[in-house]
């Protein structure tokens, strides 16, 4: 009996220290927490630094790529635009000295990806993460701070990871779409809404505007930057800019326009030169309207013209001042209300028509109202200067 005891313990022993053994082995997939990582604030998640970072498994290591289990078919519309784009959608962790962020990218050619600008900032390579595999080297390839566009470069993609086409043409207000990407590093999520608007104008750290924006109800979180939001013939609308902070139910793409005229700048030569005016300019109002006589209510006043630039000497800006209901109103300064036979009424039209019909060096025509008569003049476009 004594004999008995002891041989059940002596492969009681052996069987823990085998477990134990295969417990401390390192070939196995990561942890749901390892792979997802953090989101836009995190620090845990692998980064591009790392030396031991491969760009694909390597070959001689007989190990199978885990894969996602495949759920039951679905008639959902939702459900079929995301198995259409998911594989094409990364995960992007970028690390540089002063921090780093993470966010979502997706696939623009057979080699490109791109992603927002504030995302890669600064940065020489990052790292990137397919829905079927794991972290891969990516490099930078360009960034343009005036559209938070940028695009990175993956040496052999899988093979399921196919390009996203861009809508040909700008998906109306009511439009069905999906935004998918990583928020708060959920990988692989998906948000469904309408275009709630068009041709919005997104203020930019540095001064300028980002033209051409899309509005969308889909929900967009910290880590759904740089995604794709998808019409649901899965096409992409826009690049996933922001959400609005302390707003409900309001997010913004970078439109398909926008990104069709700025990624491929990029891809060939890592920049691109947005037209560039050089006045500060105003919607006008009922108040400004009725300070300069205006025989209209809308259009760009030019409050001020910058020396050095296009408008130096070309257009008008403020002379004077009026008071209106007790407020003081500039005034003397050109109203523009057209360009090149396209109808100027506001702010996001002017920004609209300079990024998306012209380019650095084209000249234009513009029609503007000059004390209380119309006038054209002809103004040679420049090139943004840097950020």
């Amino acid at each position: 009996m004594d004999d008995e005891v002891s041989r059940r313990r002596l492969i009681a022993a052996l069987g823990t220290g085998l477990a134990g053994g295969l417990a401390g082995c390192s070939l196995g997939a990561p942890t749901r927490e390892e792979a997802d990582g953090p989101g836009e604030t995190g620090t845990s998640a692998p980064g591009p630094g790392d030396s031991n970072l491969p760009e694909r498994t390597p070959p001689d290591l007989d190990i199978e790529t885990p894969r996602e289990t495949e759920a039951p078919p679905s008639d959902s519309p939702y459900t079929r635009v995301y198995r259409e784009v998911i594989d094409s959608v990364t995960a992007i962790r970028v690390e540089t000295p002063s921090g780093g962020g993470s966010g979502t990218a997706w696939m623009y050619d057979d080699r490109h990806l791109v992603t927002n600008e504030h995302i890669v900032g600064e940065a020489r390579s990052a790292a990137v993460r397919f829905r079927n595999d794991g972290w891969r080297v990516a490099s930078i390839v360009g960034s343009d701070v005036y559209s938070d566009l940028g695009v990175v470069r993956v040496a052999n993609p899988p093979d399921d990871a196919t390009p996203l086409a861009l809508v040909d043409a700008e998906a109306p207000v009511g439009t069905e779409v999906v935004a998918v990407g990583n928020p708060f590093g959920l990988s692989g999520s998906v948000t469904a809404g309408i275009v709630s608007g068009n041709d919005r104008s997104l203020d930019a750290p540095n001064g300028f505007s980002i033209p051409d924006a899309v509005q969308t109800d889909a929900a967009a979180n910290p880590g759904n930057s740089g995604g794709p939001l998808v019409t649901l013939d899965g096409e992409v609308a826009g690049v996933i800019n922001s959400g609005v902070r302390g707003g409900d139910n309001v997010g913004f793409a970078i439109s398909a326009a926008l990104t069709e005229r700025v990624v491929p700048a990029l891809v060939a030569r890592g920049e691109y030169d947005h037209s560039y005016v050089g006045v500060a300019p105003v919607d006008v109002g009922p108040d400004l309207a009725r300070a300069n006589n205006l025989p209209v209510t809308w259009g760009v006043y030019i409050d001020e013209t910058r020396a050095g630039t296009p408008a130096d000497g070309v257009l008008r800006g403020s002379t004077g001042s009026a008071v209106v209901d007790g407020r003081e109103i500039p005034t003397g300064g050109d109203v523009v209300v057209n360009i090149d036979g396209t109808v100027i009424q506001t702010r996001q039209d002017l920004g609209t028509f300079l990024a998306l019909e012209t380019s650095p060096g084209d000249t234009v025509t513009v029609t503007v109202i000059r004390d209380e008569r119309t006038e054209q003049v002809r103004l040679r476009l420049a090139s943004r200067p840097e950020p």
